[in-house]
């Protein structure tokens, strides 16, 4: 078995002079490329100019590559505080998609908020891309050969019908793994298809419930897939992402029916009537 691990994938795509380009920054970058591609699409449909969305998405950005580095850094510090300059390495992995959407959130709201767009109907528009950069995002995962799960066999893998590079790829530290970088994307991928295809249904949904829809579907399967990796990060014992999760879900319902109440919130596709919310 141990000839397997000399198949595994190069995490580098290629170099700079002495700079690496590294295959995990490339794939997330394809990610968010597409995905802000389809939200000015999608935004302009509804009312929201391109101009506005690129803008939020130069301070975005940044906002989440912080938040979900710090994010990861903060539930890893027994390691980070004796390693500080291994920090700002995020080509290496190291990141963490709950810390993300928060920062990327908090950034939405106060540029909605400065600009007078509604916040409800932006988070709409994007939920469905950022699901979509997420499916794509995991693939770089794939490419570092972490966020794997328990060791199985490898007559279970190709049980799966898994092309053989990802098979051999899922063979890390002398044992194959589940791939459950590939169980998240492809639960995300669905997502996005769910999404795209219902929110487009007349009085189907309520300006809120696509992004809200979205919190739900992605958090109810990052839970169960997250209970299969071995990397996950700890709180008291606990998989910090699987408490994450289960309150996101919750919440997300709470506010459907709440907001359900409001018989003045306007459906999805009449998000062109930029009332700010």
């Amino acid at each position: 078995m141990g000839n397997l691990l000399s198949l595994a994938l190069n995490p580098i795509a290629f170099n700079l002079g002495p700079i690496e380009v590294h295959w995990y920054g490339i794939i997330i970058a394809s990610g968010v490329i597409l995905a802000v591609y389809l939200a000015v699409r999608e935004g302009d449909k509804r009312g929201i100019k391109a101009d506005d969305i690129y803008d939020m998405i130069l301070w975005a950005l940044p906002a989440a590559l912080i938040c979900a580095r710090l994010y990861y850094v903060i539930f890893q510090w027994s390691y980070y505080k004796d390693n500080l300059g291994e920090i700002v390495k995020i080509w290496d992995g190291g990141i963490a998609i709950y810390g993300s959407l928060i920062g990327a959130m908090i950034v939405v709201i106060l540029f909605c908020r400065h600009r007078f767009i509604p916040v409800w109907l932006m988070l709409d528009v994007v939920a469905p891309t950022v699901i979509l950069a997420q499916s794509i995002g995991r693939w770089g995962n794939f490419m570092n050969q972490e966020a794997f799960g328990q060791t199985t066999t490898l007559s279970f893998l190709q049980g799966l019908h898994l092309p053989q590079p990802i098979i051999s790829q899922m063979y890390i530290s002398g044992a194959y793994r589940q791939p459950t970088f590939l169980y998240e994307s492809l639960w995300s991928l669905l997502g996005f298809l769910v999404l795209i295809t219902l929110r487009h249904n007349p009085h189907f949904f309520k300006r809120g419930e696509v992004f809200l829809t979205y919190v739900m579907w992605y958090s109810f399967g990052r839970f169960f897939v997250e209970g299969m990796r071995t990397d996950s990060l700890m709180l008291a014992g606990v998989r910090v992402s699987q408490i994450l999760s289960v309150i996101l879900f919750v919440s997300a319902i709470i506010l459907i029916i709440y907001r359900r109440r409001d018989t003045t919130n306007p459906w999805y596709l009449d998000g062109n009537d930029l009332k700010v919310d």
